[in-house]
């Protein structure tokens, strides 16, 4: 068995553990030992861009909604995680970090994903704040900045190369990018860059498509960012027809759920989202990979004159990875058009 088999193997049977563990993915366990996140910390950029080794778990979360030259709906997601076995970095093979990485590719018809698995401190994955890299192997997202970056990945043939733009700024959700997750007060540190303007290419089985569209990336990083009660949620960024954008998210737990998000008007204002403020109820499911899922909601914000349905351009996008979970491109109907995506974890 060669190093990077074992690297995987290795990073295999550790998130499976953390499947198993409270929350989706180990997210509710204890975080002993670990930084967490202190409501009025003042976020810094482009320093916060790059990794923080004393928090457990962080990603880098780029979704695209793209319309090919042929006409038709595509979407793509490249992220990378990071997370640590302990806090704090090492030398070389004693480094706690561990790195891995997920593609989408979702077409009306079929869905595509892949994954990569890297340790820390031997140089195959990191992030560099600036200019700004991340990368696992020969899947990377770069550029000067945030504000202008290359994405690609691929994998058995399937794959993307998409160039990036915005000159919009950076959205922090929450109270400054403090992130409350639970009446308990988990929490993590959270921003978006929800304004991307994206062209490039999709290689697919049939040949390559030619793109462009709409990006929104997340950067989020904590220690134990769901309760213990928590067992995943369903998530939603969405570009709407009148230039005005949303995060939000519910997270289920065992008395209900708690909601949280950011609506983003169309002349920029940001808006933090109270407990509560954001409706999701699901209207239909869709089996796939052998359990039930809601792939079309009722997405409502009464305060702001929102009342969304969405719908999954494909049901089945589910990304059976580690851990496993759906993610995918939706339309939107009901008060306003448009188009985003939709990720539901722990089903």
């Amino acid at each position: 068995m060669n190093v990077r088999a074992v690297i995987g193997a290795l990073a295999l049977i550790w998130a499976g553990i953390c499947a198993q563990a409270q929350g989706f993915a180990g997210m509710g366990s204890a975080a002993d030992g670990f930084a967490v996140p202190q409501r009025g910390h003042v976020l810094t950029f482009p320093a916060d861009h790059g990794a923080h080794p004393d928090f457990r778990i962080e990603w880098w979360y780029l979704t695209a909604n793209l319309r090919g030259e042929d006409g038709r709906d595509y979407g793509v997601q490249w992220t990378l995680f990071r997370s640590a076995l302990a806090p704090g970095r090492g030398a070389g093979w004693a480094d706690p970090q561990i790195w891995f990485a997920h593609m989408g590719l979702t077409t009306p018809d079929r869905h595509f994903a892949a994954q990569r698995f890297a340790r820390g401190g031997v140089g195959q994955a990191g992030v560099q704040a600036d200019p700004f890299e991340a990368w696992i192997d020969d899947w990377q997202m770069a550029g000067p900045g945030l504000h202008e970056l290359r994405v690609q990945a691929g994998e058995a043939g399937t794959g993307y190369d998409l160039s990036l733009r915005s000159d919009g700024p950076l959205v922090l959700h929450g109270q400054g990018g403090y992130s409350v997750k639970s009446q308990g007060g988990q929490a993590s540190y959270y921003y978006s860059q929800p304004a991307y303007a994206v062209s490039g290419v999709l290689t697919l089985p049939d040949g390559p498509v030619a793109v462009t569209g709409q990006g929104w990336l997340d950067r989020e990083w904590s220690s134990q960012p769901l309760a213990g009660d928590q067992s995943g949620w369903d998530w939603v960024s969405l570009h709407l027809d009148d230039g005005a954008r949303l995060m939000g998210f519910q997270l289920r737990q065992s008395d209900g759920v708690f909601t949280s998000g950011t609506y983003i008007a169309a002349d920029g204002t940001v808006m933090p989202l109270r407990p509560g403020a954001l409706q999701m109820r699901p209207i239909a499911q869709h089996g796939v990979a052998g359990r039930k899922l809601p792939v079309e909601w009722q997405v409502t914000l009464p305060e702001q004159g929102v009342d969304l349905r969405i719908n999954a351009v494909n049901p089945d996008a589910w990304q059976g990875l580690t851990p496993p979970y759906w993610e995918g491109p939706v339309r939107i109907s009901g008060s306003h058009g448009g188009m985003g995506y939709l990720e539901m974890t722990g089903y």
